[in-house]
């Protein structure tokens, strides 16, 4: 008996202004004006995607001392930005990254509680931490946690939020006009919560949602990240969007939910992913060495080997070789506060790698940063990338994928009109929305079905 063909997950992030994005290419539009989020969202909805994801940005990045402004250069407060998409928009799933480093519980949970009444049931959170003391001078304490305790912040974090959600069990609100009564329980909302991180209580202000709670994305790939998401998250982000890469991210993770009494399909896996389509897949193959080199200039590949080695490299050519100094692997980075520093825990053996790559290849330092950097994930004509992702789906190396173009914000339009009804013809993807919760699109339980069994055995 043959496999049942699983249904593909899509969802579209809107990016900032970093790496990804081409902001210089003419087809390229806002990334802060409402329009721009609009015909994104839109095109994701006609698209019948499950959600759109905003990151989130809390600084502007520095590198030497200056504004780093080849990346995110000011980001709209996340609610604020989905809360407007609601409005426009009747299916699409909401997604937010909040950060649990430098919030409160009760806070987010009101506000994702909001989100989710006014959008009828679409609202999803991207659980984060933050690393670093860059990031932290915004914030109390001036400074960062360790990372033993972001992730016992987060853990408790999410518990503490999802003890608010469900101090409203649904039906407390009776309304009644004839005796006067609009409550059924006085006490409906109150809570109390101690803990290490946390010691609350009070009475929460906002009745059961839709969802009951926001679906919980969560993103990090540490061991930490992975156990995290296993025990609580609803979906996980992965970077592993290659097929063997992938399968073994996948597969690790849906084995470890066993441990907490989970099932396989109880957690999502979505890697992101990028594209470029052509008419051949030869075009699109050259569409893609042209996006790559616009998304690398010679400014960028210099702040980008900076990354690695810790020191102003500003007096070479990106188009001559590798430096011959090594790097600083000293703990004070020139690039602070950036998520690359973090990759490159070694970076002597990271340059030692990349001479002997430059060397054999013959690049320069823009070719070097162009062929270890970020590489679209689906090059192809339309039939050639709806035919790898569903090869890529059906052997388990993600449960779908999460869409981040390289134009804001058409560049959904193109994967929309043209690979889109190829996987709908294949069966594998929706022709219309079937329910109308973010837990409908993506399958998931509702945490009420849960709380009921319980109470019943």
């Amino acid at each position: 008996m043959s496999k049942p063909l699983k249904q593909i997950h899509l969802a579209a992030h809107f990016p900032g202004v970093n790496n990804t994005t081409v902001w210089s290419d003419p087809q390229a539009g806002s990334h802060i004006e409402f329009s721009s989020f609009t015909h994104f969202a839109r095109t994701s909805e006609r698209a019948k995607f499950d959600f759109l994801f905003l990151a989130e940005g809390l600084r502007l990045r520095e590198q030497g001392g200056e504004i780093y402004d080849l990346d995110v250069v000011g980001r709209p407060d996340t609610f604020t930005v989905l809360a407007a998409l609601a409005a426009v928009t009747e299916h699409l799933g909401l997604t937010g990254t909040i950060n649990s480093t430098f919030n409160e519980p009760y806070e987010v949970a009101r506000q994702f509680a909001s989100l989710d009444h006014l959008s009828g049931g679409r609202a999803a959170w991207n659980v984060v931490t933050s690393w670093d003391a860059f990031t932290g001078e915004n914030f109390r304490r001036g400074g960062f946690l360790p990372k033993e305790e972001r992730y016992s912040r987060a853990k408790e974090f999410l518990a503490t939020t999802n003890e608010l959600f469900d101090s409203w069990h649904g039906d407390e609100i009776v309304a009644d006009r004839q005796t006067g009564t609009f409550l059924s329980d006085a006490k409906a909302g109150a809570f109390v919560h101690k803990g290490q991180h946390f010691d609350i209580g009070g009475q929460f202000n906002v009745p059961r949602s839709p969802q009951g709670r926001p679906v919980i994305f969560q993103a990090g790939d540490s061991e930490e990240g992975r156990d995290f998401a296993a025990s609580s998250a609803d979906a996980i982000f992965s970077r592993y969007a290659t097929l063997k890469e992938g399968q073994a991210f996948y597969t690790d993770v849906k084995d470890r939910l066993a441990r907490y009494g989970r099932r396989p399909d109880q957690l999502l896996i979505l890697p992101a992913a990028t594209f470029v389509l052509g008419d051949t897949d030869a075009e699109a193959e050259e569409q893609a060495r042209e996006v790559r080199r616009s998304q690398v200039s010679g400014a960028t590949a210099i702040k980008h080997l900076e990354f690695v080695w810790n020191r102003d490299l500003s007096g070479y050519d990106p188009d001559g070789p590798l430096p011959d100094i090594d790097p600083d692997p000293g703990e004070h980075t020139i690039a602070r506060g950036r998520a690359q520093v973090r990759m490159y825990r070694d970076p002597l053996a990271v340059a030692r790698e990349w001479r002997e790559r430059a060397a054999a290849n013959k690049w320069s330092i823009r070719d070097l940063v162009i062929e270890t950097g970020n590489r679209q994930a689906f090059v192809g004509s339309p039939a050639t990338v709806a035919t790898t992702i569903n090869d890529f789906v059906q052997t388990d190396v993600s449960d779908g994928f999460i869409l981040a173009p390289h134009i804001t914000p058409g560049g959904l339009d193109e994967f929309a009109d043209r690979v889109v009804p190829l996987l709908q013809e294949r069966g594998v993807y929706r022709t219309e929305y079937e329910g109308t919760t973010l837990r409908d699109h993506l399958g998931l339980d509702h945490p009420d079905d849960a709380r009921e069994g319980r109470e019943a055995s």
